[in-house]
């Protein structure tokens, strides 16, 4: 209904076109940080003879006419993404709501799937939507830049490559990615079945409280021991994945370096040259990496989206009638 619906139609495509402006504004930006870093460390590493200061201070006022619109403009999107979203969240509830007093005894958790699982939805919408623009703009952004930077660059083993650095930098985030989703394969899965023990576990302690006889002893303890059992296998599981997934972060810190190696011992290149890379590169790589960064956020999304289709076909099975009282 976000989509479709005229009442918030011009919220879902002017809203969402305003934030790809937004965003598309604050990549160009951090492709002009990326060049000033280059021309800094150049003038650190070797001053000019005359107007040092002068040139030195120069840069650093630079610095502020990028650093002042990029931070503007990213709290404003922040914020204006959590707008957007909520409306996303409020078009989603009240097209439920029609349904609610007719189907809260015949769907298992149809409340927490109205409040809770819709509010989910919106939060997580909202972090990591905004956060995969960013990355694919900043991909497409940096991926010349590194490709044009790869020109001075005799990259190991890509000697006779063009855009050796984009190469390296897809290979080891291509990579990541893969291993992630063989090592966290099962995780959405676990949250599913955590977010369904945990609603089981709630509806008895909150029907115990106007029934005596619900929330017995016995019931609640066979209860919470199947929640503890899916939380106990969901730590488990977390725990080779974040080894495995820290593991690889930490040694794509070398990456650039040793992909820079044969060509920064010859001294072919100054420090600013080697910041642009790294930082280009950094930004390429990092970008590319976001769905192994965030893929515990990726996996309650799987699991919130699951519940809510599930909960919607529901709804349209015909196995409940329409809830005519208005809303």
């Amino acid at each position: 209904s976000f989509f479709t619906e005229k009442k918030w139609i011009f919220w879902c495509y002017a809203g969402g076109a305003l934030i790809l402006g937004l965003i598309v504004f604050q990549t160009w930006l951090a492709v002009q940080f990326n060049t000033w870093y280059g021309t800094f460390y150049d003038l650190l590493q070797k001053p000019p003879e005359t107007g040092g200061i002068e040139k030195f201070y120069e840069r650093l006022i630079f610095f502020l006419y990028l650093a002042i619109p990029y931070v503007t403009t990213f709290a404003f999107t922040n914020w204006f993404t959590r707008m957007w979203t909520f409306r996303w969240r409020e078009a989603i509830t009240f097209s439920y709501m029609p349904y609610w007093r007719a189907i809260d005894a015949k769907v298992e958790g149809a409340s927490q799937r109205i409040q809770e699982d819709c509010r989910d939805f919106a939060t997580i919408v909202e972090n990591i939507g905004l956060d995969i623009v960013r990355a694919i703009m900043t991909v497409i952004a940096f991926l010349p830049i590194l490709w044009g930077l790869s020109e001075n660059v005799v990259a190991p083993y890509l000697e006779n490559v063009e855009g050796s650095l984009v190469w390296v930098a897809l290979l080891v985030s291509f990579g990541g990615i893969i291993i992630s989703w063989f090592v966290g394969i099962k995780l959405p899965g676990i949250e599913y079945d955590i977010q369904k023990e945990e609603a089981a576990y709630r509806k008895e302690l909150v029907m115990g409280e106007d029934d005596p006889i619900r929330a017995a002893p016995p019931t609640i303890g066979q209860l919470y021991n199947r929640v503890r059992g899916i939380h106990f296998r969901s730590y488990f599981n977390y725990l080779y994945f974040n080894a495995v997934k820290w593991s690889y972060f930490q040694g794509m810190v070398i990456v650039p370096y040793l992909a820079l190696a044969p060509t920064i011992v010859t001294g072919a290149i100054t420090l600013g040259f080697v910041q642009q890379i790294t930082r280009a590169f950094g930004r390429v790589e990092g970008s590319l990496q976001y769905l192994v960064k965030s893929w515990s956020t990726i996996v309650e999304f799987i699991s919130v989206w699951k519940r809510l289709s599930e909960f919607e076909k529901k709804l349209h099975s015909g196995k409940v009638e329409h809830y005519t009282e208005t809303v």
